[in-house]
């Protein structure tokens, strides 16, 4: 498929800024690909979708305080420092984007928290990246200690608006456990502890991966014939007792729904010829679009997506590219609200 056909009227008004009160209060789109129907509703009424044995994939990966701001030695000027990834933890190396790009060179040194965390520029590796190195004697855990106190939740610039206090437990699902990424499964985000549990006394089990979401998935795509995009490799791991948990459904023909599209981006590049799932960990840079074979989930749970996205492309691959199209055109009627912190979407 080409990028062109994944544009749509789209304004700005239709970005979530803030998350609503409760998580499930959010609205809930429900598209039905069999019988080509949309339904309006709100996240908790997921429950009447499904009942006993079925599973729900949940992403684990938590976000941290990814944004630091600091001052560059001698000119004391000052600098905005994005943590995307840990390289190397012996080494305390970091993959990171650097504002202002021009002023920060290789052999640099930078200053954070009142100089109590120094890092030392290694080598470039785009326009705004950079390999730095912190200057830490402690060990690895306390690294990590200090940027979170260090550092800002990371939520898009799109939301155009300071980091609040909220933002630290809203900007991240309930579920959240292993420390790694710069955003949350935002599929995730609206779930309760209370929905959880009327679905598990629903009988519904819930199953447990980890992708650690980067900046990979919202960089654009600037090319026309989307088999030339190359998206970038995020580390992911599938547990022993998610893969049996979800090959046993999958026997016994549940559904199988994947919370975001990084569960789906997980378990698609952990499937095996016999179309069942693999327990293992490594890197991947998977890229859905339409067509594409969905091996294992048969539910999706997603948000609503800006247009020529590699997150509208996945879910396009799912819902069917024409049948995407009408709904997308029916929530910029109804004002649904987009990205992070906007509402969501059951495709059945």
């Amino acid at each position: 498929m080409k990028l062109s056909q994944f544009k749509f009227n789209f304004s700005e008004s239709l970005i979530a800024k803030h998350p609503v009160d409760v998580r499930h209060d959010s609205k809930l789109m429900v598209l039905d690909r069999k019988k080509q129907k949309i339904e309006h509703k709100h996240f908790n009424d997921v429950l009447k979708y499904f009942g006993d044995k079925d599973v729900f994939i949940l992403n684990n990966t938590k976000v941290f305080p990814a944004r630091l701001y600091g001052s560059k030695e001698k000119t004391g000027a000052k600098i905005e420092v994005f943590l995307l990834r840990e390289l190397n933890k012996e080494m305390k190396l970091w993959d990171v984007l650097v504002d202002p790009a021009r002023k920060i060179r290789v052999g640099n040194k930078l200053y954070f928290g009142d100089d109590t965390l120094v890092a030392e520029v290694v080598d470039n590796t785009t326009s705004r990246g950079r390999t730095i190195r912190f200057l830490f004697d402690g060990p690895d855990e306390e690294l990590w200690k200090l940027i979170d106190k260090l550092g800002e939740m990371p939520i898009p610039k799109y939301m155009n608006r300071a980091v609040e206090k909220a933002d630290k437990e809203r900007f991240q699902t309930i579920f959240a456990q292993r420390l790694g990424a710069v955003s949350p499964p935002s599929a995730g985000l609206h779930f309760t502890k209370e929905l959880m549990m009327r679905l598990e006394i629903k009988g519904i089990r819930f199953a447990e991966c980890t992708l650690h979401n980067g900046l990979g998935a919202f960089r654009p795509v600037e090319v026309e014939d989307l088999t030339k995009h190359k998206m970038d490799s995020e580390f992911y791991e599938i547990p022993d007792d998610t893969s049996k948990i979800v090959n046993r459904a999958l026997d016994e023909k549940h559904k199988i729904c994947a919370v975001g599209t990084s569960v789906m981006r997980a378990i698609e590049s952990s499937v095996s010829s016999t179309d069942r799932l693999n327990a293992g960990s490594g890197w991947t840079d998977k890229f859905l679009f339409p067509p594409h074979d969905f091996r294992v989930a048969n539910t999706f749970i997603t948000n609503f997506h800006p247009p020529e996205s590699t997150l509208l492309m996945a879910t396009a691959a799912f819902a069917g590219h024409e049948f995407l199209q009408e709904a997308y055109e029916e929530a910029v009627k109804k004002k649904y609200k987009f990205m992070a912190y906007g509402d969501a979407m059951l495709i059945i």
